[in-house]
């Protein structure tokens, strides 16, 4: 089972635009990850978000690409400063791969809570646009792969 933890794209500053969408480079760089995601063949069932729109529109691009069979959808429990027990119920209750577009720190926490047991220490660095696979092996979750932007812009 493989959980993709996406952190969202480059925002907007909040002076230049309150709700935070993507800038045009954000958009850019994730589509990019989203499309060569796709080459590799990663599957996923479902794909949730925050609901602030820079997660939103993250998770709208990597559906564009993916596809997943049960869509996108919004989820309380993955806004920055959320408790990440409420996300990792969520991981546990999902019977097939999973995406969760989400923000720092909560991305980070949540995978530090997985692989650690303690949301306390920060185990993986989080990218903008970037992706990190979680894989439940033996009951215990482990990081597979990472991938950053800057891995498929050169």
């Amino acid at each position: 089972m493989e959980i993709y933890l996406v952190q969202h794209g480059e925002p907007k500053s909040e002076i230049e635009d309150t709700e935070r969408p993507l800038t045009d480079k954000g958009e850019a760089v994730v589509e990019s990850i989203a499309r060569y995601v796709a080459t590799l063949g990663i599957e996923v069932a479902q794909i949730l978000h925050s609901g602030k729109l820079r997660a939103k529109q993250t998770a709208e691009l990597f559906d564009h690409y993916l596809l997943p069979s049960q869509g996108v959808r919004e989820q309380k429990g993955l806004a920055p400063l959320d408790d990440p027990y409420e996300a990792k119920l969520l991981v546990h209750q999902a019977e097939r791969p999973l995406m969760i577009v989400g923000h720092l720190p909560h991305l980070s926490r949540l995978a530090s809570l997985l692989i650690l047991g303690t949301p306390e220490k920060e185990v993986i660095r989080f990218s903008m646009g970037g992706i990190v696979c979680l894989s439940q092996i033996n009951g215990s979750w482990l990081m597979k792969w990472t991938l950053i932007p800057e891995l498929i812009e050169k």
